[in-house]
């Protein structure tokens, strides 16, 4: 099926995830921008409130904090609001990592918030998605779920989860009606690039990232993808023997 229906303002509520800095901040305000009464998220209340005080436009935002681990936490702080008509799922964490560094608890937390944590948003809202016959959910992941890249490895293997996940979904809920997208970006200026101690190619300015996010939510295919001279590169190095993938990429290995 394609051609789904974009929801409209008019359709209810967008909600944003990891809206207290970085991508999801600056999605919201895009979204307010449009006209849209945006739901936002996070753990802690005062950026949220703060990220309302700041909407413009027709639309608002309106702070709803919640932990996206706590699956009955999720769907209780959701539970005053009106429908979802589109959910932009865009909370998660990022702890650069390697073999030295291997913690079970430390990977075991990503696989929690990125994966499990993005499994409770879609459990919250999926159910008056599929009764209405409509809806729009995108899946904020990362490049580092095409293949292994180098000080990712709770967090690309988080991701390629991710990316799985998302195309099962799209096939199972078209039926009904819904809208999937998946996004991956590749190196965007936030807070948690700013851990990183290796090159980052094409580093991308989070206000730009945020409108091509905004953009594609428009469109009707399925991956949103930015900066397209990396992020499409690296598309096609999915495709290349894993001997010649291991030598290009082995280069950027933080020494």
């Amino acid at each position: 099926m394609t051609n789904l229906h974009t929801p409209t303002p008019a359709d209810g509520f967008a909600w944003v995830t990891g809206a207290s800095s970085g991508i999801g901040e600056h999605v919201a305000l895009a979204l307010a921008a449009e006209g849209w009464s945006v739901l936002v998220s996070a753990r802690r209340v005062e950026p949220l409130v703060a990220l309302a005080e700041r909407a413009s436009g027709a639309g608002r935002i309106i702070p709803v904090p919640l932990d996206i681990t706590d699956a009955d936490g999720v769907k209780a702080a959701l539970a005053p609001h009106g429908p979802i008509a589109l959910a932009v799922l865009n909370a998660g964490t990022y702890q650069p990592d390697g073999a030295k560094e291997l913690d079970p608890a430390t990977f075991a937390r990503t696989i929690d918030v990125n994966l499990i944590g993005t499994v409770n948003c879609l459990a919250a809202i999926l159910p008056g998605m599929i009764d209405r016959g409509r809806g729009h959910v995108a899946v904020v992941s990362s490049v580092a779920g095409y293949r292994g890249l180098p000080r990712s490895l709770a967090y690309g293997a988080s991701k390629a989860a991710l990316n799985n996940m998302t195309e099962s979904l799209k096939l199972d809920v078209e039926r009904y009606g819904i809208k999937v997208q998946l996004v991956c970006p590749g190196f965007i200026k936030t807070p948690l690039t700013d851990k990183n101690d290796f090159p980052m190619p094409f580093l991308m300015p989070v206000e730009k990232a945020a409108a091509r996010l905004v953009a594609g939510l428009k469109g009707n295919g399925f991956q949103i993808t930015f900066p397209r001279r990396f992020t499409w590169p690296l598309l096609l190095l999915r495709r290349f023997p894993d001997a010649l993938y291991f030598m290009m990429v082995r280069g950027t290995v933080p020494k």
